[in-house]
């Protein structure tokens, strides 16, 4: 059995560029679907948030029209209650990456919010890169990927090929207009090299020890993709 160290995010909500604070949290898909997979597989997680908060969901993601109906809605907020681990997160802050195995950044909106300026988190993510061990960053979490700077200015996925939620995919829900940035944007300005899949569909893509997926749909194959790295 091997630790696995999720990292959620802290904010129950994201300013959009009028300054509105839309509510938010971390999606219910991208932390539940790994969260089986990884315990099926007999690893233990260990949740962190910055500061120790008791990590926020987002309430859309547990609406039927996401869940694939109303007994699937239900479903997921069983399962998410049942994971006793996100009601009793460590703090981000006293997180020792050598205790841990692998790290998982699951998204939401509540990382664009929160984990793209943290530096705890984004000193964990270069320590993670270079370390080897498996890193999974699903949907908005690539967000934290903004607060991995190196020493010399850089950021360290800079060269990397990675995916995260898209521009189209921002679009089509609504909100791409009033959000004060976009994140594939923000993932190319860093010089990642950013791969877009079909909106909605699942999208992993796989650098070294860096996996990353697109959206919800892509939580679960991201999932299998980092077991595939564990011991």
């Amino acid at each position: 059995m091997s630790k696995i160290l999720f990292v959620l995010t802290g904010a129950d909500h994201w300013t959009l560029a009028d300054g509105t604070k839309r509510p938010t949290g971390f999606w219910a898909e991208e932390a539940v679907v790994p969260y089986q997979a990884f315990t099926a597989a007999g690893h233990e997680i260990v949740a962190a948030t910055p500061g120790g908060v008791v990590p926020p969901v987002d309430q859309g993601s547990l609406a039927p029209e996401f869940n694939g109906g109303e007994e699937g809605a239900r479903k997921m907020a069983d399962d998410l209650a049942s994971i006793s681990e996100f009601q009793h997160p460590v703090r981000l802050e006293d997180v020792d990456l050598a205790d841990y195995a692998a790290v998982y950044y699951p998204g939401g909106h509540g990382p664009m919010e929160d984990l793209a300026v943290d530096a705890t988190s984004g000193k964990l993510l270069v320590d993670a890169l270079a370390s080897g061990k498996p890193l999974g960053v699903v949907c908005h979490a690539p967000a934290a990927l903004l607060a991995a700077t190196l020493t010399d200015g850089r950021n360290a996925f800079a060269g990397y090929r990675l995916t995260g939620f898209s521009n189209a995919e921002e679009t089509q829900t609504g909100l791409a207009a009033g959000a004060k940035w976009l994140l594939q944007d923000r993932l190319v300005e860093i010089g990642a090299d950013y791969q877009e899949g079909e909106p909605w569909a699942p999208n992993v893509v796989v650098d070294r020890n860096l996996i990353t997926g697109q959206n919800p749909a892509s939580a679960g194959p991201a999932a299998a993709e980092m077991l595939k790295k564990l011991p």
